[in-house]
């Protein structure tokens, strides 16, 4: 179990990190079948700064693995990550992702009361749309 208390799930014999990112996978395996999406690849690796060295020290270069890559009917690609919750390093990736890649970075959740997948940006305005109703 992760800090953030997701559990790690096989599906067609590939291994993910939460229940919600193999749920994920399986809506893109639909869209794609259904020819909605052209397709998609899992974890795809972009990397974010190259190797450098300064005063005589050594760094690495800073890579990002995100959970999928889609490509779209019209050529868009749209870059997901599946969350729950935005972490400190997902911000800061995404900044250099954003700088980087002209491609949309999208991080995703799933809430059943929003109407499924939605992106956590958006789950945040809802939530607060609520609360005001609710007062």
């Amino acid at each position: 179990m992760s800090k953030y208390n997701s559990v790690k799930v096989e599906v067609d014999g590939l291994k993910f990190d939460s229940k919600l990112e193999a749920k994920y996978y399986e809506q893109l395996k639909w869209l794609e079948a259904n020819k909605q999406i052209l397709f998609f690849r899992i974890q795809p690796c972009y990397m974010l700064q190259e190797a450098f060295e300064k005063n005589g020290k050594k760094y690495r270069r800073i890579d990002y693995k995100a959970d999928f890559e889609i490509h779209k009917l019209d050529g868009t690609i749209e870059v997901v990550d599946v969350k729950g919750v935005e972490t400190e390093a997902f911000k800061i990736k995404k900044k250099l992702f954003e700088k980087k890649y002209p491609h949309k970075l999208s991080l995703i959740t799933y809430s059943k009361i929003d109407g499924g997948w939605i992106e956590l940006d958006q789950l945040k305005k809802h939530r607060k749309a609520r609360r005001k109703v609710s007062v």
